[in-house]
């Protein structure tokens, strides 16, 4: 179909084209096209409309119609408000179609669709599908042009504002041309090794080419300051001898015999073969014995830098290794942040608590550790942030920990391990006079002559207000006394204060610590066994009572797993030497046994209680005395073999404070002897114990 209309208006445009208004008459069907003088003429037959019937569903697609023109202004080139308001007060059907198909249709075909439609419901229904095509399309068209006009004002703005800057840093006299200049001359002038170098230089161009402000320039300024701050070249000369080294560990340290001897000989290799690889030491030893502060000596005596590093409670590998330097707030793993701190590539690093390392979904910081404390890989230690290897290998690394149990095996594998022992009495004496007790008159301000602590008051601090391994509750108390001392100066207005072991109760109350002593006569069921703790060495007590009963066995003083099955095999042990010791055959019957280990607060275990066990038991059921000035250790096994221990040192300095004359150990320790404090062999007869019937002969008055 196409349309009947009538000439209204021509106007002649001054480009030579006409602009012709046309008012549509009515519909026709074409028949013919004929040229007659130069144009086309048509044959067409005019076709009548039908005027449609009233209904809900010719209104509800009028209703449709009004719906689609809301809001199609906005995304419309030529469709306006008033357009919108004309359709809606057309209430024909035909007549808001045709209306409505020559204002906000665009395609030439739907509109050919619409005309060629004669029912008032076709041709609604056309024009929607029309209506919703081009929405659609529109739409798109609307959003895209949006976003290119986003972002072309967006680049403009942000265009504008560079020029700003730029011309702001000109007036200022700041140019990124003199920061690029400042980083080359920093690289020029740090002579690093060229693989280093050439990153930089690389890491130098690319920030050249960077947008000023852009997010990725702050990145890789943080890059280049932190490689420029590695030591990559910087050595400190080692120029000690071995005496220097003595003589200043000596000065810093009374005791630690095996770490000094093992420093000594490191710098004795190091005069022979300056090239020698640093070997990883591992001091292990309770609270308090000076594992951190004899490792910063080791560094002075070397001459080297320190760095220490706390690795308490360190759950995350990216810790060790750094981060990746592309993320924000990227930096070094500790290990190059302590390198950078200590401005040399050769420092001794401590590596604290490196038995307490957790690990949680972040990784195992241990894993990372593995290659930085292998000799053969940490001359490339590639940390994630540097992005290229380290040399850790000319470091000194020295890792402390109280105790094995936290630290993996193949982490321990690669370290030599060194122990620091409990410091007995005359060790903690000199000790205090020699260190604490000046450190802590120059801490409160006073001198020797207005505060004076007596070697016996320095004593009975030792042994009757502290119970540790270290010094460091000793320290404490010896800074208690010289405050309290300070105050009766400045109150009494006298010019000095002496403390004697007589005036500590006054200064400090009642002592906190009673010694463990052993029975007053020989008791039965009661012996005294020895076990190595955190504060060193204690006397412990082992106590059986025997009732009638049922064979049951009681076990009392907050034991661990170790100790129950160490007296299950005691009791069954005692069952096999019953009538050696005129011990009723069926008492696993007929009689139950309560064991109990005193001061239940203080959780026990270990395998070194068998054979006072053993002892306690055939005591009891024996009704047989047990010797009070005997002491003994050892695990024992069903066939009565007395097994070695470990902690024989702290084990016989309490066996001696407790005032006990006889020690009976595992046959297999005798090569530890050399290892007791020498003041304690003194005064300690040892006997040594191949079965538990060596033990019951030496323990028991039969």
């Amino acid at each position: 179909l196409g349309v009947l209309a009538v000439i209204r208006h021509v106007v002649k445009t001054p480009q030579g084209t006409l602009n012709v208004v046309f008012e549509g008459l009515s519909r026709v069907r074409m028949h013919a096209y004929a040229e007659k003088e130069g144009y086309l003429v048509a044959h067409a037959t005019e076709r009548k409309e039908e005027e449609p019937r009233p209904s809900l569903f010719l209104d509800s697609l009028m209703q449709e119609v009004e719906n689609q023109l809301e809001g199609l202004k906005d995304i419309h080139p030529s469709f306006t408000e008033e357009m919108r308001i004309a359709a809606l007060a057309i209430k024909h059907p035909l007549a808001l179609a045709d209306f409505v198909a020559s204002c906000a249709l665009i395609n030439y075909k739907n509109k050919q669709s619409v005309l060629d439609a004669v029912r008032a419901s076709t041709r609604l229904e056309k024009l929607l599908v029309a209506l919703g095509e081009e929405r659609m399309i529109l739409t798109c068209e609307h959003d895209i042009q949006t976003q290119v006009k986003e972002k072309i004002d967006r680049s403009q703005k942000d265009y504008f504002l560079r020029e700003q800057v730029k011309a702001i840093q000109a007036e200022l006299g700041e140019d990124d041309d003199d920061e690029i200049r400042e980083y080359d001359e920093k690289i020029a002038a740090a002579h690093l090794p060229k693989d280093v170098e050439d990153k930089l230089y690389k890491e130098l161009n690319k920030l050249s080419k960077t947008p000023y402000g852009a997010a990725e320039g702050t990145v890789m300024r943080n890059y280049l300051d932190t490689c420029l701050e590695f030591p990559f070249t910087k050595h400190t000369n080692e120029h000690a001898t071995v005496a220097e080294a003595r003589k200043i560990l000596d000065a810093d340290h009374d005791g630690l015999k095996k770490v000094k001897e093992r420093i000594l000989e490191f710098v004795a290799v190091k005069e022979f073969s300056p090239d020698v690889k640093n070997q990883i030491l591992c001091l292990v030893g309770p609270p308090g014995v000076g594992k951190t502060s004899v490792a910063a000596s080791i560094a002075r005596a070397l001459g080297r830098k320190y760095a220490r590093i706390s690795l308490g409670g360190l759950h995350d590998e990216a810790e060790i290794r750094g981060h990746r330097k592309t993320y924000v707030g990227a930096m070094p793993g500790r290990i190059v942040t302590a390198l950078i701190n200590a401005k040399a590539n050769n420092p001794v690093i401590v590596l604290d608590e490196i038995d307490k390392i957790a690990k949680d979904f972040r990784g195992d910081p241990t894993s990372a550790l593995l290659e930085v404390l292998d000799p053969e890989q940490n001359k490339a230690f590639r940390d994630n942030f540097m992005e290229m290897p380290v040399d850790l290998s000319d470091c000194l690394f020295i890792a402390t920990a109280n105790s094995y149990d936290g630290i993996p095996l193949p982490l321990l594998d690669r370290m030599e391990v060194i122990e620091l022992p409990t410091y007995t009495d005359s060790e903690k004496l000199a000790i205090a006079k020699n260190h604490l007790y000046p450190k802590q008159l120059k801490r409160n301000g006073m001198t020797k002559r207005q505060v004076k602590i007596t070697d016996d008051a320095l004593l009975g601090l030792i042994r009757s207000y502290t119970r540790e391994a270290g010094v460091r509750s000793l320290e404490r108390e010896i800074a208690s006394l010289i405050r309290k001392s300070a105050k009766k100066i400045a109150e009494e207005d006298c010019r000095s204060v002496t403390v004697t072991g007589a005036d500590l109760e006054a200064f400090l109350g009642k002592p906190k610590v009673h010694p463990d002593l052993p029975e007053e006569t020989d008791p039965v069921g009661i012996v005294n066994g020895l076990a190595y703790t955190q504060a060193g060495g204690d006397l412990l007590k082992v106590e059986v009572a025997v009732m009638e009963g049922s064979g049951k066995i009681e076990l009392t003083g907050s034991l661990g797993d170790v100790m129950k099955e160490s007296a299950k095999i005691a009791h069954s042990y005692v069952r096999t030497v019953a009538e050696k010791y005129a011990i009723e055959k069926d008492f696993y019957k007929t009689k139950d046994l309560h064991i109990h280990f005193p001061e239940g607060a203080i959780p026990k275990d270990g395998p070194s209680a068998g054979v006072t066990m053993v002892t306690a038991m055939v005591s009891a059921l024996g009704k047989i005395p047990v010797r009070r000035d005997v002491a003994m250790t050892g695990e024992v096994t069903l066939t009565g073999k007395v097994l070695p221990i470990g902690g024989l040192r702290e084990k016989t300095l309490a066996a001696y404070r407790a005032g006990i004359k006889t020690v009976l150990l595992p046959k297999e320790n005798l090569a530890d002897l050399d290892e007791v404090d020498e003041e304690a062999k003194a005064h300690l007869a040892f006997i040594p114990c191949t079965n538990a019937e060596d033990v019951l002969k030496n323990a028991l008055l039969r």
